[in-house]
């Protein structure tokens, strides 16, 4: 899940539970709707993106700047505190307010499009919340 900085969800993706989250990275990416900026202005890359240490790897780096996005992420084997944790929080909340869903929790439909389905509808109904 992509989300901007009041954690509100711009892309979600569903996967299987073996999937590295890295590897989802670019095709969230490009399902970001038109972000809105100046009024009258539309645009759809972000400025920024900050990640944990999950997505830690110079090749993704690499094609997060290629995108004109500035890649924020966490190096593995630093020491923790480098003030991550403050933009990390946001993401984090929102994820516990989806898994709140009783659907979304423990996923009780054997098909993925139905699931889906409920995790796009809770994202529109969190965007829709602020």
């Amino acid at each position: 899940m992509l989300s901007d900085g009041q954690g509100i969800p711009l892309a979600v993706s569903l996967t299987g539970g073996n999937r590295n989250d890295v590897t989802q990275l670019l095709p969230l990416l490009d399902k970001i709707p038109a972000v809105a900026g100046v009024v009258g202005q539309h645009r759809r890359k972000l400025d920024l993106l900050f990640a944990d240490r999950g997505y830690d790897h110079d090749i993704y780096r690499c094609q997060v700047r290629q995108c004109g996005i500035r890649p924020v992420i966490a190096e593995r084997g630093q020491p923790h505190g480098t003030g991550l944790g403050v933009f990390r929080y946001v993401v984090e909340r929102t994820i516990a307010w989806l898994h709140g869903f009783r659907r979304l929790h423990i996923r009780w439909e054997r098909r993925d499009d139905i699931h889906e389905a409920f995790l796009r509808t809770c994202a529109v109904l969190e965007s829709a919340k602020s």
